[in-house]
């Protein structure tokens, strides 16, 4: 029996108590990952800590901090917030449709004096949190097969659509993706996951030619053959695929590989920052670092088992799917398995607001394993 099942009436909520309850476990393997990203950055930067491995750490330092009083935050907070941070991160992304800010061609961010972020980050977390809560009020049985499931739908849909006028096809995927996760997750029907995956089939090949943009389009077909423009669109998966496999199993060591200290690698600190590593520390280093994520998954996974909360459970399976969906997509993107749509392997590569979100994410996580034995009460008097 653990500690807190022993502990004395309002004994769990004493400060201490939930400190000590925290998965230390798991948190040094959040440490180890954004470590690793750290020592790659300093190689291919030239052995040195500017310009991004120092601001790199420095950031997991803070946003680690957060995640911790995050972690300590009562489960039934993540509840009432939930629908509000959704509200606010769907206001925000209609707010980029009139008054974004453009660079690279895309408008995907706002400017609120010398601050620029993007609302997408925020959806990210709200749609997790949103779909965790309006489940929680819902029966098995509606949520299995229901008209309920419009809701869930639009509540996917509208975001998604938002973001994947931007365009950013990367997030919209990720977002889409985690929703429909939780969907799966609380029980949704397997006749409605075959009717599902059947549209999808259907409506994908008409979508590729009439929707998408026209580079969208072109990253598709250099995917299938990068190599018939191997100077042009194919330049960053061929060379990925060089880097991953230059490294052999031991790797050619820190500062000595050829792609990213000579400037072959393109995005070497953000996108493509695992072949970086594969190329520096081989095999054994690009499968020590998936053995670490792997954890991560697998320890929220379990997290969200033992809570007596289902809004708990759900928002901490929908956070570990969105981690797994980084994993997975830029993993498939550097070998050269699925288009580049500019999705960053988390905490190990370089940028702030992807590792705000996800630390924001694993805050929930903890917070449902510090709070594991609290219950949320809900009935279905606002919006279930």
């Amino acid at each position: 029996m653990s500690v807190s099942a022993l502990s004395r009436p309002g004994e769990r909520d004493r400060p201490l108590n939930k400190f000590l309850e925290i998965d230390w476990v798991f948190c040094l393997m959040l440490i180890l990952i954004a470590g690793a990203g750290g020592l790659i950055m300093f190689s291919v930067a030239g052995g040195s800590w500017t310009p991004w491995a120092a601001q790199h750490l420095l950031r997991f330092g803070a946003v680690f901090v957060v995640m911790i009083v995050l972690a300590m935050t009562p489960i039934r907070w993540w509840f009432e917030a939930s629908y509000p941070i959704y509200a606010v991160g769907l206001i925000l992304l209609v707010l980029v449709e009139f008054m974004g800010a453009t660079a690279k061609g895309a408008t995907r961010w706002l400017d609120i004096g010398p601050l620029r972020f993007q609302p997408s980050e925020v959806m990210k977390v709200g749609i997790v949190l949103a779909l965790a809560r309006f489940y929680h009020g819902l029966s098995a049985d509606s949520a299995r097969e229901s008209w309920w499931l419009l809701i869930p739908l639009a509540m996917i849909g509208a975001p998604t659509l938002l973001v994947a006028h931007q365009p950013d096809l990367g997030t919209a995927i990720l977002i889409g993706a985690t929703g429909v996760a939780i969907m799966v997750l609380a029980g949704l029907s397997w006749r409605l996951i075959g009717a599902g995956v059947l549209a999808i089939l259907i409506a994908l090949p008409p979508f590729i030619m009439f929707v998408l943009h026209d580079y969208q389009r072109k990253r598709i077909l250099t995917f299938l053959n990068p190599e018939a423009d191997k100077m042009g669109d194919g330049y960053h998966i061929l060379q990925s695929k060089i880097a991953l496999g230059s490294g052999g199993f031991l790797g050619k060591g820190l500062g000595l590989g050829s792609q990213s200290q000579l400037n072959y690698l393109p995005e070497k600190h953000t996108d493509f920052i695992f072949a970086a590593l594969s190329e520096e520390l081989g095999f054994v280093g690009a499968g020590a670092v998936l053995l670490l994520y792997a954890g991560v998954i697998f320890m929220a996974l379990r997290i969200a088992s033992t809570s007596h909360s289902h809004f708990g459970r759900l928002g901490t399976a929908g956070v570990t799917a969105t981690f797994a969906l980084y994993v997975l997509i830029n993993g498939a993107m550097v070998m050269g398995m699925a288009p580049v749509v500019g999705v960053p392997m988390p905490l190990l590569s370089y940028g702030g607001t992807v590792m705000l979100t996800v630390m924001i994410g694993f805050g929930l996580v903890l917070s449902t394993r510090v709070h594991r034995y609290s219950e949320v009460t809900s009935g279905r008097g606002s919006l279930l």
